[in-house]
């Protein structure tokens, strides 16, 4: 359930990466998730924004509740991740976040977003969907369709510029 709406599950989508594996797309709310599945998410997420980025930031913000979680996994390893929900309480805008991929160059990223982007469209019906970006993954956002809105501001200790998709 998020923010009061029961919501089903995701059948998920399959995608080939490396032209030899099959992975599928994984939607799923915080309380579909298994603890094996929030452990690699959570992993996944420090490999990148605490190791990689060497940021030090609260990441478990408790909006992971009321979230959906998007990624891919390559055995039992979160490879690519996303989660989006609501704005604030809002019904009109979805906010995208925690987005990263451990395998970098390789398209993964562009199908998650491309594929997650459709899955929130029918989980969570709104009129635009909002990131903030890094200022280095402007390009790629802008990739999907998303325009910078905002100048830019630090955010974790990383400057950041906010981006919306009109829907």
């Amino acid at each position: 359930m998020i923010n009061g709406l029961s919501m089903p599950a995701s059948e998920g989508n399959h995608i080939r990466w490396h032209g030899e594996k099959t992975m599928e797309l994984t939607v799923k709310t915080f309380d579909e998730l298994t603890t094996t599945e929030l452990y690699e998410i959570l992993r996944s997420r420090a490999a990148v924004f605490t190791v990689e980025q060497t940021t030090c930031c609260q990441d478990m913000d408790r909006v992971d509740y009321t979230s959906y979680h998007c990624f891919y996994k390559d055995g039992g390893t979160v490879t690519a991740y996303l989660r989006a929900y609501y704005n604030e309480g809002s019904k009109d805008t979805v906010k995208i976040g925690r987005v990263l991929t451990l395998d970098h160059g390789k398209g993964l990223g562009r199908r998650l977003m491309e594929e997650s982007i459709e899955a929130i469209k029918a989980k969570l019906p709104c009129k635009k969907m909002l990131v903030h970006a890094q200022k280095q993954a402007i390009g790629y956002y802008e990739k999907f369709g998303f325009q910078v809105t905002s100048g830019e501001f630090w955010e974790d200790g990383i400057v950041h510029v906010t981006m919306e998709l009109a829907l």
